[in-house]
Formats: structure tokens, C-alpha cells, sequence
């Protein structure tokens, strides 16, 4: 391990073996996936979605198991649909991939070239829905031969392609029990929609499972074994970070980093470490957090301002702001849909403590 390099990368998914915590979770997809049970991962951006999923793929791999990772994030026509699955097809490597080739030979598709040839002029131009066929097809086939796991990353990203959900369906749906599959999501609102929608193609279809928040022994596992590997001592920064972060795993990353920066080999994180770090942090996001409410409608603002000072947007808070009972019920409605809002509980919590946090320092009740 370089004690020089922060253990806490926070800016991007983890590898496999960076990922602490979840044990029941990763342990209940990974048995999803040997049982063939489609599933549909649920949960806020920057929650660990994709880590998670790294480290079940990693875990399987070790059995064998052969993972093709197709990405629809801004996904938004069927060109973009099938330049994903390209790439995801593309990215195996060795035996595998060798495997695929000569199947996509077979069938008159060349891995890796899709999007060059999808930009061509309309004439050479080729149909992508049908590549997308094709390369569907080609993965049922390698399938028969090798225990495969297909994941399907912001697969909300396929609401906004027309009849993009319903070709996948009409390919996949006689073969859900010759390979894992899971899809997942960041807009729980459009990934719930895509799955329990009776108009939508991938009705009841799929098990929902929600990703949940690391519990406090989580976070405190993170933070002290990143600490205790690079030859440092966490001190007071594990309660801090454990509080602050309230089980949100890239926040917490992001806050036990700072923290980190500003202890030197075989030191120990201090108050003022952690007031400097702190501030750091908060410094780095502010902006952001001033943007983003900027941008919300006065409804949905007067909703995460009593929420984020603790207080009911149904209750004595919401009157404080002159928020009317239909406007707060609308507007928790939409932010739980976006995931900004969920409810923990019982009560509703704001998902990012940073924003939150920033709220209540903007706007003191």
C-alpha cells in the first residue's frame, strides 16, 4: 500500500477490492445472479450502486462467472443504445473475448467499431436496432457456453429511447434463466415506473432491491482501515465522519479524505483536523449546493428547508415557511422521486448530508 495515496477515492467508482461493508447485500446479489433472478438495483446517484455491483462481478468472476457491463448513462436513441452494448461487448478481454469475436464474426458484426460506423454518412449508415438484435443474440449464444452475468448500468436511461425497453424484452425474456441479469439505476422514480408500469414492457419482470445507506460500523470500518493501512491514526475524524455522513458512502469517502490529507504518516487526526477538512469540503461543494437549489422550484425548496433543519413539511416547520400542505405534498412527491428526498425511518431525510448541511448553514431556522 503507498502511504502517500489516499485510500478514500471518492470521486468515481471503487474497485472491487476498495469496497467495504454490504456484505448482505452483495451476498443476496450474488445469489440473484447464480439463481437467475432478474433484478433491477435501485438508489440514489453516488451511492455505491456501481461498486457494489464491481465487487459481486469480481466475487463471481472467481467462480468462473464472465460479466458484460453496458453503460446507458445519456443514453438517448437507439444508436446510442447500441453503441453501449458495442463497448460493453468490446471491454471483455482474453479467452472470452476471443470467444465473442468468433461469434460476431459469424454474424457479421466487428466489436469495438460500432460507433465509427454509426457516424458514417446515412447511405453505408447501418440500422442500429438491428445491431442491437444481433448483438443480443450473440451474447444468448456465447451464454450456452459460459456462465455469464449482464449488467445493465442507468438502465432509466432507456425511458427516454422509443422501443428500446420493449427490443430488449422480445430478445431477452425467453432467456432470464440462461444468464444473471441486473439492471441499475440512479432516477428510482423512472426505474420503479419501468418495472411496475403495466404499460411498460419490463413490467413485473424484475425484483426490486434498494440500495441501502452504510451503517455507522460501516462508515467507522471504512475509515479506519483506510487510515490504519497507509500507517495513520483516524483519532476523532471516525465520530465525525460517521455523523456527518449519516451512511452516505461517497460523502463519507470524500469527508474521511480531506481528513486524511492533513495527517502525515504515523500522525493522528485531531479536532483541528477535522475542522479543516471540514471547511475544505464544505468549500469545494457550496457552489454546487447553491446551484442546484437555485434551480428548484420555491415548493421544493421550502420542503428541503424544513427537512434539512429537522422539521415536517406537513408540520410546524412548513407553516414557519408559509408552505401550503398541497404544495409540501407535491413537492416531497417530486423530491422523493428524484431521490433527494427519502424516507429512513419513518421520516424524510435529505440523501446528500453535504447539501443538507448546507442548507441549514444558508438558511438558519
Amino acid at each position: 500500500m503507498d502511504l502517500l495515496r489516499s485510500p478514500f477515492p471518492f470521486q468515481g467508482p471503487l474497485d472491487p477490492d476498495e469496497v467495504v461493508g454490504r456484505l448482505d447485500l452483495r451476498a443476496d446479489l450474488a445469489r440473484r445472479v447464480r439463481e437467475r433472478r432478474l433484478t433491477a438495483l435501485l438508489g440514489p446517484r453516488r451511492y455505491g450502486k456501481t461498486s457494489v455491483l464491481r465487487r459481486v462481478a469480481a466475487d463471481l468472476g472467481a467462480e468462473g462467472v464472465e460479466t458484460i457491463w453496458v453503460d446507458l448513462f445519456a443514453t438517448s436513441s437507439m444508436a446510442d443504445l447500441a453503441s453501449a452494448l458495442d463497448r460493453g461487448l468490446a471491454e471483455t478481454h482474453g479467452r472470452f473475448r476471443r470467444v465473442l469475436d468468433r461469434l460476431a464474426g459469424s454474424l457479421s458484426l466487428q466489436l469495438g467499431l460500432l460507433g465509427v460506423q454509426l457516424s458514417g454518412g446515412a447511405r453505408d449508415r447501418p440500422d442500429p436496432a438491428m445491431k442491437v438484435r444481433l448483438m443480443l443474440q450473440m451474447l444468448l449464444q456465447a451464454a450456452e457456453k459460459h456462465d455469464l452475468l449482464l449488467v445493465v448500468d442507468e438502465f432509466s436511461g432507456i425511458a427516454g429511447v422509443p422501443n428500446a425497453a420493449a427490443l430488449l424484452r422480445t430478445e431477452l425474456q425467453h432467456h432470464y434463466r440462461d444468464l444473471g441479469i441486473v439492471f441499475a439505476g440512479s432516477q428510482p422514480s423512472t426505474m420503479a415506473q419501468l418495472f411496475t408500469d403495466r404499460a411498460q414492457p419490463f413490467f413485473a419482470q424484475a425484483d426490486l432491491v434498494d440500495i441501502p445507506p452504510l451503517t455507522d460500523a460501516e462508515v467507522a470500518q471504512l475509515v479506519g482501515q483506510g487510515f490504519d493501512r497507509t500507517g495513520r491514526d483516524p483519532g476523532v475524524a471516525v465520530g465525525h465522519v460517521v455523523a456527518l455522513a449519516a451512511g452516505h458512502p461517497q460523502r463519507a469517502m470524500q469527508l474521511a479524505d480531506a481528513c486524511w490529507a492533513h495527517v502525515e504518516p504515523g500522525g493522528i487526526a485531531t479536532e483541528d483536523t477535522w475542522l479543516t477538512a471540514l471547511a475544505e469540503v464544505r468549500r469545494s461543494v457550496d457552489s454546487g449546493s447553491e446551484r442546484l437549489f437555485a434551480l428548484l422550484p420555491g415548493g421544493h425548496q421550502k420542503v428541503l428547508r424544513a427537512v434539512a433543519g429537522g422539521g415536517s413539511p406537513l408540520g410546524v416547520a412548513g407553516e414557519l415557511l408559509d408552505l401550503p400542505a398541497s404544495t409540501a405534498q407535491a413537492g416531497i412527491k417530486a423530491l422523493l422521486g428524484t431521490a433527494d428526498l427519502v424516507r429512513r425511518d419513518g421520516r424524510l431525510v435529505l440523501v446528500d448530508p453535504l447539501f443538507a448541511d448546507w442548507i441549514r448553514r444558508r438558511f438558519p431556522l
